[in-house]
């Protein structure tokens, strides 16, 4: 039941009246995860139902993103001028707001299938309205709830017809909520709002994501309203990321596909994996100098490599991350796949390549894709996908080329087979993919580089329903051919030596983040054949000043349960747990723990009769320790192989000095006998560094006025001193 063309207007207020007019007082609002969102849509609705009490106003979201706000006067000083020139005229979700200061009206409720990671473990409001789903079941579980409207930003056609929109950053949930919502209201006669809020500054997709606008009940179109899309600013990559990232690259096989999974590991294994691919001497040099195959040989030989990727890499990946396009750009996310079976089987077995000659029409015909005597529907699918150039006619069983040459389409005939090789042939297959995304997110320069590129490109990169990509069901067949030697990266907080992992919660219940989709992509890997899942972690965290390890004996919650284990990497190398018993695993897994706590973790399972009493951790594998790592790698990050910001930021100079300095004082002050000792430090402080003077006046605090500024002043400059050299 599609509405025959949608109500533009300039006023989500008149908008709001209209969807009120139509469904009555329950809103049960469902708008996509991170940037898809219709911010002033949403706001009005909110502001509406925070007014009137008789409506009841249900969002149902995920991942709902915030201009970051400090809590302290250091922290407002350094992030104000950072939100200002980075985030613009973003605007907040005032929902958000009230939420995060727990102050949300009694007739509003939020629901949440994903968090930004910790930021609601101390909201008991937040944490009981947590739905924990599975990524590919969400439009479902929103149906069942009663989602009666959706509000999703829009990026407008490149037409001036106004004839398609793209859903661009967001169709993983919408494309298959505004199905549903349709025919349930053919169905059952249920009364829906589909409304979309133009934003041009969204990078217009193609594929699955581009819309016809009819799908809209109402379009909110305000130039007002055209915001800067929310830019997630890239942060460091520590160390020990990097070795992650670097024993990850090893596990990629060429001619293979990859998923990542949000975290910041997702740079480190990006920036490796390019490593690998543009300078493999020093990668080999790298690798050799870390006793990778002494240490885990058999593993990277059995499931990766290390050499170059001739054949390149095929994405497929719920969240289509700024990665993915320097992958394209470095000449590694380069393996198109088609969602055509034939094609793509014959892609497979090396038959075809991506020109299109005799020879492919020849298979295809023999492979019955199409018939000997060409139907139209024959004809159209040879033109989509290129076989047949564009500009040919199909008129009642006869081709016509563009210069008028009338040829049967009957290849009984050797003839017409001849004359249809020679004048309609197109040059190379038209279709391809080299991403299937649900969702994008990322820095403005990705959002900007989107744009930027030409449409042919852009429509390599095919955003589309999460139900799509997250598993096999449905599309099982075409889904095993593209996703030929599958690598999927996740990230994690915990492993269990039994070969639990832990990922979303803590084990008193609350919710760190959500599932998201990484039990799909697990579970996926398992029925694949040549599929691998790949999880990561730190081998450790750190508490205050105490350093915990992340490799656990046992732990009361679980994300992914130990019969879907596979393998785990952290810092210290790669655990192949697929397969093993439980004593093996425990082994694997103490091979790659940080080996201050190697030896109580063996006790441990020995006490509990899971190891044998006489095992003993292979000596090459008692030296995993972080000064190891950084004395190791450090000729080679003087050469800059692993920088700090392998794709750069947009925080200066001076803020990556200053935000070092406020990440280490953190830290401090969750031990209330540092934070003391800081305090009396910071009050006998007398003098300030001149070299400490850039840094200070960037915190507005070289010239510090009265006994607050003064404190926090010399709290970051006793900071500063670990972090600049004074002269």
């Amino acid at each position: 039941m599609k509405s025959l063309s949608p109500s533009f207007m300039q006023n989500e207020e008149i908008i709001v009246d209209e969807v009120i007019a139509r469904l009555g007082n329950t809103i049960n609002l469902a708008t996509p995860l991170a940037l898809g969102k219709a911010n002033h849509v949403i706001n009005a609705f909110y502001r509406r139902a925070k007014a009137d009490p008789s409506i009841n106003l249900n969002i149902m979201t995920a991942l709902t993103l915030e201009c970051p706000k400090g809590k302290s006067l250091l922290e407002k000083r350094f992030l104000e001028p950072f939100v200002e020139r980075v985030f613009g005229d973003y605007p907040d979700l005032d929902f958000e707001l009230d939420r995060v200061k727990k102050n949300l009206p009694a007739n509003i409720r939020v629901f949440e299938f994903y968090y930004p990671p910790g930021k609601f473990l101390q909201n008991p409001q937040a944490q009981q309205d947590y739905i924990s789903s599975n990524y590919t079941h969400v439009a479902r579980d929103l149906m069942d709830r009663g989602a009666n409207v959706i509000a999703q930003l829009i990026a407008p056609g490149e037409t001036k017809d106004a004839s398609t929109f793209s859903l661009s950053a967001n169709p993983d949930i919408a494309l298959d909520l505004i199905n549903m919502m349709q025919q349930r209201g053919e169905r059952e006669g249920v009364p829906f709002a589909i409304v979309g809020q133009v934003n041009p500054n969204l990078p217009y997709m193609y594929g699955d994501a581009e819309v016809e606008a009819s799908n809209f009940h109402y379009v909110l179109d305000n130039p007002e309203y055209y915001y800067r899309i929310f830019g997630a600013p890239k942060l460091s990559t520590p160390e020990r990321e990097h070795m992650v990232g670097l024993y990850l690259s090893t596990l990629i096989r060429d001619e293979g596909e990859l998923q990542i999974g949000i975290g910041a590991m997702g740079d480190a294994f990006i920036n490796a994996l390019i490593f690998r691919q543009k300078d493999n001497q020093n990668y080999l040099q790298v690798l050799q100098s870390l006793e990778l195959e002494e240490k885990f040989g058999e593993i990277i030989n059995k499931v990766g490599g290390t050499g170059i990727l001739e054949k390149g890499l095929f994405g497929a990946s719920e969240m289509v991350m700024d990665g993915f396009l320097h992958l394209y750009e470095a000449g590694i996310l380069k393996r198109l796949v088609y969602d055509d079976l034939p094609i793509q089987r014959l892609l497979n077995e090396e038959l075809i390549g991506h020109e299109v000659t005799p020879a492919t029409l020849d298979l295809l015909l023999q492979r019955k894709a199409v018939h000997m005597y060409l139907s139209r529907d024959d004809f159209d699918y040879l033109v989509k996908f290129g076989v047949f150039q564009d500009g040919l006619l199909y008129e009642d069983g006869v081709i016509v080329t563009s210069q008028g040459l009338r040829i049967r389409a009957d290849f009984t005939r050797e003839e017409n087979k001849q004359q249809i090789l020679e004048h309609c042939l197109g040059d190379y297959l038209k279709g391809a993919a080299v991403v299937h995304g649900g969702f994008f997110l990322g820095p403005q320069d990705f959002y900007q580089k989107l744009k930027a590129l030409p449409e042919q490109e852009r429509r390599l990169f095919n955003m589309r329903s999460v139900r799509r990509i997250n598993h096999l069901y449905g599309h099982e067949e075409i889904d095993r051919l593209q996703r030929k030697n599958a690598r999927f990266i996740n990230t994690c907080m915990k492993v269990t030596l039994s070969g639990h992992v832990v990922s979303d919660g803590l084990e008193d219940g609350r919710v760190v983040s959500g599932v998201g989709g990484q039990y799909n992509f697990v579970a996926m890997a398992h029925e694949l054949p040549d599929g691998r899942s790949l999880i990561n972690l730190r081998s450790t965290r750190e508490k205050g000043t105490k350093v915990l390890s992340n490799i656990v004996w046992n732990y009361g919650h679980t994300t992914i349960p130990r019969h879907l284990r596979d393998i785990v990497v952290t810092e210290y190398g790669i655990a192949d747990l697929r397969g093993k018993t439980d004593s093996e695993i425990i082994e694997e897994l103490l091979k790659i723990t940080d080996s201050r706590f190697q030896a109580k973790l063996m006790q441990q399972a020995k006490k509990a009769g899971k190891l044998r009493s006489d095992y003993q951790i292979p000596e090459k594998f008692r030296n995993n320790y972080p000064e190891v790592i950084t004395q190791k790698i450090a000729a080679f990050r003087r050469k800059g192989f692993f920088p700090p910001f392998p794709f750069g930021t947009d925080f200066t100079e001076q803020e990556q000095v200053v935000g070092k300095a406020l990440k280490s004082l953190k830290r401090k002050s969750h031990s209330k006998r540092l934070m003391l000792r800081m305090l009396i430090k910071a009050l006998f402080t007398l003098t300030i560094p001149e070299v400490q003077k850039p840094y200070l006046e960037r915190m507005g605090l070289w010239q510090a006025k009265g006994l607050e500024e003064r404190i926090f002043r010399n709290l970051l400059a006793n900071e500063l001193k670990n972090v600049v050299k004074t002269e």
